[in-house]
């Protein structure tokens, strides 16, 4: 009990990449949606 522990001493177990998982989150979703709005206009056109 009389260790102090403090957030520096914490060792990073998993480290990721917080710009790249963001990005790939971005892109997923932009890629979802235009896909949807692709297929809505495809239909759109059609009908």
């Amino acid at each position: 009990m009389s260790q102090k522990q403090s957030p520096e001493d914490h060792v990073n177990e998993e480290p990721r990449n917080d710009f790249q998982d963001t990005f790939k989150g971005f892109g997923v979703s932009f890629g979802i949606f235009f896909l949807i709005a692709l297929l809505a206009t495809i239909i759109k056109a059609v009908m």
